[in-house]
């Protein structure tokens, strides 16, 4: 609780760096931020031409299926490979300056949030055309969904930054990992497609029912299953825990180690 209030307390610095993401990511670019929308509607398109015309799925507006699946897994994804190096990326601020090391991590997952909020106005959009309208009682659920997800991807995040500083090689082993992990969440495709071989794994994957309830909310436009929220729940709290303890086993020497 002491490290939250700490957190807390420099929160006017997170706002700050959270910002300074904001404009610098595209500065400079013709485009600007509208890359924030072009670059996962650009993989959007691919993965529905692949999978809907090439490797035919069985699934019905598949469309709408991926993308609320696809928008979580690129805040997911991008979170935990930018803040995989966060650390080792600011080494001047974290040797000269005190300062709580979690808030590295925590803009760098913000930030990504932040895309996928505005990466939601498409999903609506596509909703709207495919459908004439939204459920507005299982879009009420939308808050929590995006709570559990950021405590997971935050405590990932920790995770891998941490470990990093003084492993540097799982900066590329992570690229590789998410490259997988992608194929072993039931995004292109449903649970009830997964041979029962390999279901073991996707049930402990712990991005599984989060993605889940997303496709709960915005592809059948119901409330989530009461399972996948426990299990969400459990899953990004014992990540966030695990993730908590490393990095603050780990930071006293960061300084050092960079």
């Amino acid at each position: 609780m002491g490290r939250i209030r700490e957190l807390i307390a420099y929160r006017e610095m997170i706002a700050s760096l959270v910002k300074r993401e904001l404009r610098g990511k595209y500065k400079g670019s013709v485009l600007g931020f509208l890359w924030t929308f072009i670059n996962p509607l650009c993989q959007i398109v691919i993965y529905t031409i692949v999978f809907s015309m090439i490797m035919r799925s069985g699934i019905e507006n598949f469309n709408i299926y991926m993308i609320s699946g696809m928008i979580p897994w690129f805040f997911f994804s991008g979170a935990i490979l930018q803040g995989a190096g966060c650390i080792r990326a600011q080494a001047d601020m974290v040797k000269k300056i005190y300062f709580p090391r979690e808030v590295l991590p925590v803009v760098v997952v913000t930030f990504h949030f932040i895309n996928m909020l505005l990466c939601f106005l498409f999903i609506i959009a596509v909703i709207f055309v495919e459908k004439g309208q939204v459920s507005l009682r299982a879009w009420g659920y939308l808050p929590l969904i995006f709570l559990m997800e950021y405590v997971l991807t935050l405590g990932m995040t920790l995770l891998v930054s941490a470990c990093t500083v003084y492993f540097r090689d799982l900066e590329h082993i992570t690229s590789v990992v998410m490259m997988a992990w992608i194929y072993l969440t039931p995004i292109l495709y449903s649970m009830q497609d997964i041979p029962k071989e390999l279901l073991l794994v996707f049930e402990w994957n712990p991005l599984t029912p989060v993605i889940e309830m997303y496709h709960s909310v915005l592809y059948l436009a119901e409330a989530p299953q009461r399972e996948d929220m426990i299990q969400a729940a459990a899953a990004a709290l014992a990540v966030m825990a695990a993730g908590s303890l490393i990095f603050c086993k780990l930071e006293a020497n960061f300084a050092e180690e960079l």
